[in-house]
């Protein structure tokens, strides 16, 4: 009995194996190409999104560098039971600076895309030395060493950011390392916080 093109593929590792590698492919190119066009995915939600401050911008390396994000998405899912705890579902157009975004479900603490504006700049600065000062239930670890100087070629990082897209103009690179001359990373980090999510904070 002749073996079919099925069977054939089936049996053969190599063919399952590039055929699979050309589906796949072709399958996550037309998902993902079109969004590169898309105006939801490419322009700001409103007025208020805006590339990141120097000491924002800096606020978000350290989030990144002491993996803040293995514990916290900045996801609000389009669900009753996400929008009724955080507010507004999160939307692409709130993004289009992040580079990369945080964007995730993975939750040991609570979702930070609503966060700015929510708390005191002191609360979070208790929060970061020793979280159970203002959540006893909390298991997240002190961040205590956060209150160093903060020492940043911000600028060298805003260079790159234009590189991609992201309109900073020579005068605010200029001066971007002066801007966070004095500041903390504790500083950073908390300036960061208090910027997420305030673009659509408001939106029902």
């Amino acid at each position: 009995m002749a073996q079919s093109k099925h069977e054939f593929i089936e049996r053969s590792v190599g063919w399952m194996i590039v055929l699979t590698l050309l589906v796949v492919s072709v399958g996550g190119l037309v998902e993902i190409v079109p969004l590169f066009f898309q105006k939801s995915t490419t322009t700001p939600t409103n007025e208020l999104v805006k590339p990141y401050d120097p000491l924002r911008l800096a606020g978000r390396d350290i989030y990144l560098r002491e993996g803040c994000y293995n514990c916290h998405s900045q996801m609000i899912r389009p669900f009753r039971a996400e929008t009724e705890r955080y507010g507004h579902y999160s939307v692409a157009g709130e993004f289009v600076y992040d580079h990369p975004f945080q964007w995730g479900s993975k939750r040991t603490g609570p979702d930070l895309a609503r966060v700015g504006g929510r708390y005191s700049d002191e609360w979070h600065r208790v929060h970061l030395n020793n979280p159970r000062d203002v959540v006893p239930e909390s298991n997240m670890p002190a961040f205590f060493w956060l209150n160093r100087p903060l020492k940043t070629d911000i600028a060298s990082h805003m260079k790159a950011l234009r590189k991609v897209g992201v309109p900073y103009t020579d005068e605010e690179i200029a001066g971007a390392n002066k801007a966070i001359e004095g500041k903390t990373e504790m500083d950073a980090v908390v300036a960061y916080l208090q910027g997420l999510g305030v673009a659509l904070k408001n939106v029902q």
